[in-house]
């Protein structure tokens, strides 16, 4: 259930992203100049036990971030998008700070790599477990499909 909620999350912003990318002009207006998309995931682990993260960039910012992790039979699900009205983003340089009334997230936009810090996020509102906070990271590497997962799965783990 929730594996098809993320994969439906990241398809309507998929989509939207390409409906206003490709929008039509109007007439007389200036044509905004093309904007640079990259999007980016990864998965580590087997269909039990597994974390996988998508990203999407446009201009080297961050626009939305999407991680699921499972071990069965807990899943976790978090999907941020920039200027939504649950999350306050700020970036400096290559970093991204996400606040959001669950916990912190810190997004690193290096060279080879995107790497995603989790900050005593709220189990409860992304696994649905009573107690216990989310602390660790996962890095997706440019042009590879595994991740690196530190301490981000012990979130399964009972406290």
């Amino acid at each position: 259930m929730m594996k098809r909620w993320l994969v439906t999350g990241c398809a309507v912003v998929l989509a939207a992203v390409t409906l206003t990318a490709f929008a039509a002009p109007k007439k007389g207006a200036k044509k905004p100049a093309p904007k640079k998309i990259e999007r980016l995931a990864c998965v580590l682990g087997t269909e039990d036990r597994q974390a996988r993260v998508a990203v999407e960039i446009i201009k080297g910012r961050i626009q939305s971030f999407a991680y699921y992790s499972k071990q069965k039979p807990r899943t976790c699900s978090v999907h941020l998008q920039r200027d939504e009205a649950y999350s306050k983003w700020t970036d400096e340089g290559r970093f991204t700070k996400v606040t959001t009334e669950n916990g912190d997230f810190l997004f690193e936009n290096r060279p080879k790599d995107v790497h995603f810090l989790f900050r005593d996020v709220d189990r409860m509102a992304y696994c649905g477990m009573e107690i216990g906070k989310i602390n660790g990271s996962i890095t997706v590497i440019r042009g590879k499909k595994e991740c690196i997962v530190d301490h981000l799965m012990d979130a399964h783990e009972e406290p």
